[in-house]
């Protein structure tokens, strides 16, 4: 039986993890216990950047910083945590100021009759991306977790 790949592994452990951590640091934010953290976007720890980090971390410390196999997988890691708390970062905020108008328009279409105003089922999601210390909380994480993932191997 063939083994699977412990990069691979170490990565995937590591969103894991780290969405297992947002159940802790949900908790400490508001005072309530929520298993559904674990299956949430955004928040602190970074899930993508914990496994990204936990691979490039895992591939330095078996291959060296001077291989192409860690140069592909750090740029890989950059490029995931740059867009976590970029790009999906500014849509969920662009979601909260649309879901904000929306109650506005339900507000004063309450107010005049004459305005016909559809609400929508739901409301758009506003939890996409990271704040960029929670992407240094999951990458941190993540390199932890990697180099842990090739020692424990090497021994």
């Amino acid at each position: 039986m063939r083994k699977m790949n412990r990069g691979i592994m170490t990565a995937i452990a590591s969103i894991g993890i780290a969405q297992g951590l947002k159940i802790f640091t949900h908790k400490r934010l508001t005072g309530d216990w929520d298993v559904k953290q674990v299956l949430t976007t955004g928040s602190m720890p970074s899930s993508h950047s914990a496994g990204v980090s936990a691979l490039a971390s895992y591939i330095a410390a078996n291959k060296g910083s001077r291989h192409t196999e860690t140069a592909l997988a750090t740029v890989f890691g950059v490029i995931v945590m740059y867009d976590a708390q970029g790009i999906r970062r500014h849509t969920g905020e662009i979601a909260q100021l649309v879901n904000d108008l929306e109650d506005s328009i339900a507000g004063i279409a309450g107010d005049f009759p004459s305005i016909e105003f559809v609400e929508r089922e739901k409301e758009l999601k506003e939890l996409l991306g990271h704040q960029p210390v929670e992407v240094l909380g999951g990458a941190m994480l993540g390199i932890a977790l990697g180099v842990l993932s090739a020692k424990l191997e090497n021994k």
